[in-house]
């Protein structure tokens, strides 16, 4: 391909200019050519500031049409663009800024005072605002440049975006995801999903991880396809907006959420063509039930951050409950041993993956980069599986993968990564706490519910509301636990190891 992505997305825009791009759910219409207009203004703001090759913008804005707009600037303008979860709190970004140290800040007004801070004294040289209701001084500086700008030459190779992974152990690992990878997985997801002309996405997910960003929005962007803008989950104006849409992409929270609803129907569902599930594993009795009640069934796919969409099931042939699918073309999937030997039909190893989707590296990391790979190039994604066998759904093809846990302890929560390690070092902070193991139990909303166990000192007293009050101040509310519950020890094994799965067992 070697082209900027942008210019690859920009390849799939309408040529009726004045259509509708993107509706929202408060009722304005953005066309292609607003798109197309907006953009370059804003890639001209960036490419007033002089800014070297390479320089990252890193990005913690409520969703709007401007914050995409945004982030088609930042590629357009040849730059590097680092998306940052509206819920993270002062400390994370402080590692953020201080580790990625992106050339300009883009925060929500109200957040400016104390993210202004944090990035000046990273050195961070431009600080911008972007409000949800289009206002800030990333506008008001966009609003005075030319709505005209020539796209900056980008290889395949070249970086686009990074996203911050966190690890089980340590801080947060960026992953530098490039044109092409980026590119590449837009181009065959298209073809494997079937866009096609005439499609409207309905878009309630976040923009700030790859579902909501890349997987969504390029599909619709790639297919000059309207989207229907909701700011977030809300199960009302789902379902108001559904009979005007034909795709959705959801977590498997939007399906539960949606199947408690009595409102919802078949009859909602009239012009859909297909509900894509990610994130975090659907549970089969959701699967199941939506197909009862819609006639639709659910399509399970799997990927991550550092090599976007991997495997899916079919758009055309069998969806199969409790199995993410098959490899997407051009991506090569593996299951090994712990010896480094394939694993047959049903038998369960480590999942590893090769393809133009899979990331160039994690940033300034690059013995960390080395480890996740195996000597043959492939990239060891921490999930365990097997090929086929059987779920609650009945038997599972043989080239059809199932994820079956995660090596790492992993929490999924609403879609959400939650690395246990990282609670665990806010909470033995805390005054009074000898130590804690946090897990994951199962929820029927969240997918998985973050649990924190805690032993407390000799003579001290723990209380629960308290620690978890204390912790919504300093880490982002998916992170927070929904329960800590307070023990006299914690069990363990012969080696003295923390037995997680035996704290799932008891408090699942």
């Amino acid at each position: 391909m070697q082209m900027n992505l942008y210019q690859l997305l920009e390849s799939g825009f309408p040529k009726d200019k004045p259509s509708c791009a993107i509706e929202t759910h408060d009722g304005l219409f953005y066309s292609w050519d607003d798109l197309e207009k907006a953009t370059s203004k804003m890639a001209n703001l960036l490419a007033s500031l002089r800014l070297p090759q390479g320089s990252r913008v890193a990005v913690q804005v409520e969703k709007s049409p401007e914050a995409l707009f945004l982030y088609l600037a930042t590629l357009k303008a040849g730059l590097v663009y680092l998306p940052l979860n509206t819920a993270y709190q002062a400390a994370e970004i402080e590692y953020f800024i201080g580790n990625a140290e992106p050339a300009v800040m883009v925060c929500s007004p109200k957040n400016f005072s104390w993210v202004s801070k944090v990035a000046f004294k990273a050195g961070t040289k431009h600080v911008f605002t972007l409000g949800e209701d289009r206002t800030g001084t990333l506008l008001d500086r966009a609003a005075t440049q030319s709505d005209k700008f020539k796209t900056v030459k980008r290889d395949d190779d070249d970086l686009a975006a990074i996203l911050y992974t966190s690890g089980t152990t340590g801080r947060s690992k960026g992953a530098m995801l490039t044109h092409g990878n980026l590119g590449s997985n837009a181009e065959v997801l298209k073809k494997f999903w079937a866009w096609k002309k005439g499609d409207v996405l309905l878009h309630a997910l976040p923009i700030f991880h790859v579902h909501g960003l890349f997987v969504a929005s390029h599909g619709a962007l790639l297919n000059g396809s309207k989207m229907i803008w909701l700011p977030r989950l809300d199960t009302k104006e789902l379902i108001k907006h559904m009979p005007r849409s034909t795709v959705m992409m959801g977590v498997p929270t939007f399906y539960v959420r949606l199947l408690l609803d009595k409102e919802f129907s078949k009859q909602t569902v009239k012009n859909m063509r297909l509900f894509v599930s990610g994130s975090a594993p659907l549970l089969t009795e959701t699967f199941n039930l939506f197909k009862e009640r819609t006639g639709h069934t659910i399509l399970e796919r799997y990927g991550m951050s550092e090599t976007v969409m991997l495997v899916s099931n079919p758009y055309e042939g069998a969806r199969v409950g409790g199995s993410v699918g098959v490899p997407l073309p051009k991506t090569q999937v593996r299951i090994t041993t712990d010896d480094g030997k394939l694993c047959g039909v049903n038998q369960i190893g480590s999942v590893e993956v090769k393809g133009p989707n899979v990331f160039k590296g994690y940033w300034r990391m690059p013995e960390k980069t080395k480890e996740e790979f195996t000597k043959d190039g492939w990239f060891k994604t921490g999930d365990v599986g097997r090929w086929g066998g059987e779920t609650s759904a009945g038997k599972v093809p043989d080239n059809y993968l199932c994820i079956v846990g995660r090596s790492k302890d992993l929490i999924i929560s609403g879609g959400y990564n939650v690395y246990p390690k990282e609670i665990e070092s806010f909470i033995d902070d805390m005054n009074g706490v000898d130590e804690s193991a946090v897990i994951g139990v199962p929820h029927p909303d969240f997918g998985e519910a973050v649990v924190a166990v805690v032993v407390a000192k000799p003579g001290a007293k723990l209380n629960s509301d308290a620690m978890i009050a204390d912790l919504k101040g300093k880490i982002a509310n998916f992170k927070v636990p929904k329960k800590v519950i307070i023990v006299s020890e914690l069990p363990r094994n012969a080696m003295g190891k923390v037995q997680k799965n035996v704290l799932r067992q008891t408090y699942a």
